[in-house]
């Protein structure tokens, strides 16, 4: 029995080197009550560590793997506010006015989480990139106009392109686009990394591998019940544990899938002006951006499936056909593939996380960033919960509820 599924969340090579990855020493287990445990010690969880954690609260995070080696490292981290369900489509669901809070709240949270890691100084800091979302199957030329119009109206960094502004600007093959700004990238592991160690040097501890396999209420808060027989006290909990979701708590509106991403050779890049993060309005879409060292990263090519073997079997031939699409996209140059990797992925109704109270059980609080800005679903996430748990309640707490689509 476990609190949450147990997934093999990657397979493959992933470009960030393992053997840069020193393990976190476990610290020895809480003999006292803390403040807030976090179930989870990936990007999300060790984020929301820190930020408690400097607010002076007794924080342990608890994962039954090696902290940031789960979905944390299979992400390709393009760090950026604009949402999968594209803005225009969500105002014909909710309204305009309500998809623009929604969407104004999330680059809200990317600008802070810049200025959070800036300010830190953290390794693994962030370099400025601008986005480039270009036509596809979800949104054609048309569509993209509209896109950029309502982000224009709301105050969101975007401008609209013709297919030879955008040949001409990024060197690449001619489609029309949104160029945005205040997107960034990352190196995942480091940055998480860097993250914990900032929370433990403010007083966080962190637990692994512990497998938390329950959850009880009582009158001083919850006790966690771990699959060893240990158990700690905690005043709250934060659930933090990605596409290993707490099927008792989290809806199923919030779906699995399977994705796809290569990186090539060190060297090479980049191969297009300006470093852009580039992504696509299409379903599955293509994503690609350069790194610090000369990579190209790219992905896409998503299933529906989260069946790991289903997965698996697919790696190859979806490398192979995300390459394919790059050299389209950069006029045929050819592509080595260097890494290829596979993971699972979650996915919502609207493009958003589940953030906030669970319904059935208090003191309980999820942090599930599901959709393809996760990263930037952790600063949101951290900012939410750091008021909710000083008593303040989120002034956006519905536009995130994990219940919101019940």
């Amino acid at each position: 029995m476990t609190l949450t599924e147990c997934r093999d969340l990657r397979t493959g090579d992933v470009p960030w080197q393992e053997t840069d990855w020193p393990s976190r020493p476990s610290d020895p287990f809480p003999a006292e009550p803390v403040d807030v445990a976090i179930v989870g010690s990936g990007i999300v969880g060790a984020l929301i560590a820190q930020w408690l954690a400097d607010s002076g609260r007794r924080i342990a995070l608890f994962d039954r793997r090696p902290p940031g080696c789960g979905s944390t490292a299979a992400s390709t981290a393009e760090i950026m506010w604009a949402m999968d369900v594209p803005m225009s489509h969500l105002a014909t669901e909710i309204g305009e006015a309500e998809a623009a809070r929604r969407w104004t709240r999330v680059l809200t949270a990317v600008r802070d989480l810049g200025k959070h890691i800036d300010a830190l100084g953290l390794n693994g800091g962030r370099v400025a990139r601008p986005t480039l979302y270009l036509t596809g199957s979800v949104l054609d030329e048309a569509g993209l106009v509209r896109e950029a119009d309502i982000h224009r109206r709301n105050g969101l960094p975007s401008v609209f392109l013709r297919a030879e502004e955008v040949a001409e600007r990024f060197d690449i093959a001619a489609r029309a686009a949104i160029a945005s700004q205040g997107g960034f990238e990352i190196e995942p592991v480091r940055l998480c990394h860097a993250l914990l160690d900032r929370a433990r040097r403010e007083g966080a501890n962190l637990h692994w591998p512990v497998d938390v396999t329950g959850l009880h209420p009582d009158d001083s808060g919850i006790v966690l019940e771990m699959a060893d027989g240990r158990s700690c006290r905690a005043e709250n909990v934060i659930l933090a544990t990605g596409y290993e979701r707490a099927s008792l708590f989290l809806p199923p509106a919030f779906g699995l899938h399977s994705t796809f991403a290569i990186a090539t050779p060190p060297g090479g890049a980049p191969l297009w002006r300006e470093r852009a993060m580039i992504w696509e309005a299409s379903d599955p879409y293509l994503y690609v951006r350069t790194d610090r060292i000369g990579r190209i990263i790219a992905g896409g090519e998503d299933i529906e499936s989260a069946d790991e073997a289903v997965r698996n079997a697919l790696l190859g031939s979806k490398a192979g056909a995300i390459a394919a699409k790059l050299e389209t996209l950069l006029g045929a140059r050819p592509i080595t593939i260097d890494r290829k990797w596979a993971a699972t992925f979650g996915a919502s109704p609207d493009g958003l996380p589940a953030i906030g109270p669970v319904a059935t059980m208090p003191n309980v609080w999820m942090a599930a960033g599901f959709g393809g800005n996760g990263i930037a679903f952790a600063s949101l996430a951290a900012q939410m919960l750091e008021r909710e748990l000083g008593g303040e309640p989120d002034p956006d707490r519905d536009c995130f509820s994990p219940y919101r689509f019940d």
